[in-house]
């Protein structure tokens, strides 16, 4: 360990910062953050000397005690340091090494590629007619009524409220609808490695091909692959078909049936969508995205979008050509889905440039023939805009940060044959600041009080309680599964229970934090319907009914019935909420930090590499001067060797300059998942800002490099 004190200048203002240069580079900047509301995204750090950039991997030991802070989105940045002459050198020689190899790589294609078209053309072709499926009619018809369309609204509005966005705009909700619809897609269809027996329903090995059958030529299927049941010896025949309108049907097969399909859907919903060819061997689809103003990379058999370089550096794919078909063209996207383009260049064999440049141009023009002046213009003026993002994109650097994980559809056999394998995580270990949207779950909390209060009130034994809160969770359940946007359920059965009944003004403030109430319809009946925002009930609602599991849990477990169902853990009042967390790292796009902080069981906080350690930071909102009496941690859904098992709770009050421990736990066990543990802050308490969390193990720390939590919750004193 190495104690140093920093001197950070920032908008003419100077900030001392004391640091353990063995916390590393990312803690560093989260105090900078807690400092000058600097978030570590937006973060250039000069030596103020010498004007010397501080990069991720700088040595914090022997850096300049003098540090210039600049935020790159503020309205008139610092001038950045000029590039100094070796910098410019470095830069020319390597884009002079860039083009020369781009050169070379050009001058071997002259010698070695086909001067005959022909063979590239005919991969392509094919491509063509099948996209112009896509806009029948029937096909879209056929494919909007098999997706549950209200429920991925909500899913799609939850997910911007779980941002903090609760009014988002048209375009905002259509692309996090496109979303939900590639996360459903991927558990909707089914991946195909060999299809079990149509007799038995066993495990079949691969016969070869067979010829198809007229039914199955009338939707595309021109390759039929038939396997032998290993059980019956029946024979099952796999058609390969070509015609999404059957995929819709059969919702099974492999890459090329799960794009086909997809890009299906994706017009079926009004996104401007084209199938990509990659003719090393995957499909996948794009969409234009309004919100992005540009084309989205989208991988339906790996639900993973947005992430181009996924097949180059997640996949160790060799690309060739990536080519774009959609109704009104074909393009080649080649150079978006690379950043090693001269080695591209000297693998693309099949034709010469110039020639690969025509082929499509002619192709382009056949399917733009007959289109109207003004939308030709609009086509036009978006290929060019296309044109110069793709040679932009060549030369962008890299995200190191960034980890792309290897091909994860199919047997592990098959993708290892393939040389596709790679690592089994999408993450990011430059975590950015995120702010926990958690007000409604500590409002839920916080209701289960006067509803306790009426047990002892009314003088309710224990069984009689639980019966009470089994039934408030089934009113409860009701509510979710009726439609989102005009939620209720009648209550006239349950209020025939006196016991119920009697209790039931104690619900109001569980309602309220629901955005729900009672109504009394003319008839006399009674129902719970939305009283507000529909979205905030659906984002509360997973909150509640997990909390009522929990209370149930420990009521039932409760010895000291009357006095200890007061305390934590049953009852959990002033839980903090509303503040920022960051992370050494987390899974995208479902394992982030603020997953830990959303009060749900189906989410969770995950670490690739948090097995040997890892940490959390959580900031109060404002800056709140808090003290922290206890926490809770929460066993995730699966994967017990992940769970944390050694960790030591930190506390700051000077905003992350100088810290204290708070708790220190080690050989924890969780027994069960979705357990929940409850930890008293026994030291000396005093009032924080900043929280930290360094887990140190996990409970199995041989058979996994990750690290997980359903969920954090911390407690302060009453206010």
């Amino acid at each position: 360990m190495v104690a140093r004190r920093f001197q950070v200048s920032h908008n003419d203002s100077d900030f001392d910062l004391h640091y353990d240069t063995d916390d590393g580079f990312e803690v560093f900047q989260f105090q900078l953050y807690s400092l000058t509301s600097v978030p570590p995204d937006h973060q250039k750090i000069y030596g103020a000397e010498q004007d010397t950039p501080v990069l991720d991997d700088s040595d914090l030991i022997t850096i300049s005690d003098k540090l210039r802070l600049v935020s790159i989105n503020h309205s008139e940045p610092e001038p950045e340091p000029e590039p100094s002459a070796a910098d410019f050198l470095k830069s020319d020689e390597e884009l002079a090494r860039l083009l020369q190899a781009e050169e070379e790589a050009l001058m071997f294609q002259q010698y070695v590629a086909s001067q005959d078209p022909q063979q590239f053309e005919s991969r392509v072709r094919p491509y063509v007619s099948q996209v112009l499926m896509y806009e029948d009619e029937k096909r879209q018809e056929a494919a909007r009524k098999s997706v549950p369309v209200e429920e991925l609204e909500e899913k799609a509005l939850v997910s911007l409220a779980k941002e903090g966005n609760f009014k988002p705009s048209k375009i905002e909700q259509d692309h996090a609808f496109l979303l939900q619809l590639l996360f459903w897609f991927k558990q909707s269809f089914r991946w195909v490695n060999s299809p079990t027996c149509h007799d038995c329903g066993n495990k079949t090995v691969g016969q070869g091909m067979t010829r198809p059958l007229p039914f199955e030529t009338l939707y595309g299927a021109s390759r039929v692959e038939l396997y032998c049941c290993t059980s019956c010896s029946k024979k099952t025949r796999f058609p390969r078909y070509n015609d999404p309108i059957k995929l819709v049907e059969t919702r099974e097969g492999r890459c090329g049936e799960w794009a086909n399909c997809f890009t299906l859907y994706c017009r079926a919903f009004g996104y401007e969508s084209r199938l990509i060819l990659d003719l090393t061997d995957h499909v996948w689809t794009e969409c234009f995205s309004q919100i992005l103003g540009r084309w989205m990379h989208l991988d339906p058999c790996e639900a993973i979008y947005d992430k181009p370089l996924l097949y180059e550096k997640g996949w160790g794919k060799k690309l060739d050509y990536v080519i774009a078909i959609a109704k009104d063209g074909v393009y080649d996207v080649t150079k978006r889905y690379t950043r090693k383009w001269h080695e591209v260049l000297s693998r693309r064999t099949m034709l010469t440039e110039p020639s690969l440049s025509s082929v499509l141009s002619n192709i382009t023009k056949e399917r733009r023939r007959g289109f109207a002046s003004q939308l030709l213009s609009i086509i036009e003026a978006r290929d060019m805009e296309e044109s110069k993002e793709l040679e932009r994109s060549i030369h962008a650097e890299e995200d190191e940060s960034l980890s792309l994980p290897g091909r994860r559809s199919g047997t592990e056999e098959w993708r290892k044959s393939r040389l596709e394998f790679g690592s089994d995580n999408l993450s990011s270990s430059a975590c950015p600041v995120r702010l926990c949207i958690d007000e409604h779950v500590t409002r839920i909390y916080n209701a289960f009080h006067p509803i306790l209060l009426q047990f002892v009130g009314e003088e309710l034994p224990k069984s009689e309680a639980a019966e009470v809160l089994k039934t408030t969770k089934g009113i409860l359940l009701d509510l979710r599964s009726s439609p989102y946007k005009t939620r209720r359920a009648s209550i006239n059965s349950v209020l025939k229970d006196p016991k119920f009944q009697k209790l039931l003004p104690s619900i109001d403030e569980l309602l309220g934090a629901l955005s729900l109430e009672k109504k009394v319809n003319t008839d006399g009946s009674v129902e719970i319907c939305l009283a507000g925002d529909p979205v905030v009930t659906s984002l509360a609602l997973p909150v509640a009914l997990d909390a009522l599991d929990d209370m149930i849990f420990n009521l039932n477990k409760c010895e000291n019935y009357g006095k200890d169902m007061f305390l934590l853990p049953l009852l959990k009042l002033n839980r903090i909420h509303s503040g920022s967390a960051i992370a050494s790292s987390e899974e995208l796009p479902f394992g982030i930090i603020t997953s830990a902080f959303d009060g749900t069981r189906i989410s969770k906080w995950e670490e690739p590499n948090g097995a040997k350690g890892c940490w959390v930071m959580y900031r109060t909102s404002d800056n709140k001067m808090l003290e922290l009496v206890a926490y809770e941690l929460m066993s995730a859904n699966d994967a017990p060797e992940r769970d944390p098992m050694d960790w030591l709770l930190e506390g700051s009050s000077d905003e992350g300059i100088s810290w204290q421990v708070l708790d220190k736990q080690t050989s924890q066990f969780f027994e069960d998942r979705f357990l929940r543990r409850t930890y008293t802050i026994s030291s000396p308490s005093f009032a924080c800002n900043v929280f930290r969390f360094r887990f140190l193990a996990v409970r199995d720390i041989q058979s996994t490099s990750r690290l997980q939590i359903g969920s954090i919750d911390l407690y302060t004193k009453s206010t």
